[in-house]
């Protein structure tokens, strides 16, 4: 079973592209991970996982996700491999998003902007900008 359950903040806004071949809607973006507690006197530590959202999952993460959100990704990884422009062979770890959530109420999105926005960007989400 291939079953990934991840919840971050956005380290930035999700990235939209579509593909060549029939215009499927893709986003991507890095999701902020925090790892156990540390020790006493020691920094905190993430880890920064790509996540691929597709079709309408990726639309809606594209549309309400911002940067600093905390958010919740049910998907599964995903391994694939290319040859860069020098030929070298590049490896891709990430996660396919089957589902997204929103992991913090709407008074936290509005007040708090997270760990990675200093400008408070999120103050300028209202009730009428979120899909419930």
């Amino acid at each position: 079973m291939n079953k990934v359950v991840l919840m971050g903040r956005l380290a930035r806004d999700p990235e939209v592209r579509y593909t060549n071949t029939n215009n499927t809607l893709v986003s991507s973006f890095p999701l902020a991970v925090n790892r156990k507690f540390a020790k006493q006197g020691e920094d905190r530590q993430a880890d920064f996982i790509n996540i691929v959202a597709w079709d309408k999952t990726g639309e809606f993460c594209s549309k309400y996700f911002k940067k600093g959100q905390q958010v919740a990704v049910i998907g599964r990884i995903q391994t694939r491999n290319y040859d860069d422009k020098d030929g070298k062979k590049v490896y891709v770890t990430e996660v396919i998003a089957e589902e997204a959530y929103f992991a913090e109420n709407k008074k936290d999105l509005v007040n708090n902007a997270g760990p990675f926005d200093n400008t408070n960007t999120a103050a300028a989400i209202t009730d009428d900008d979120l899909p419930f």
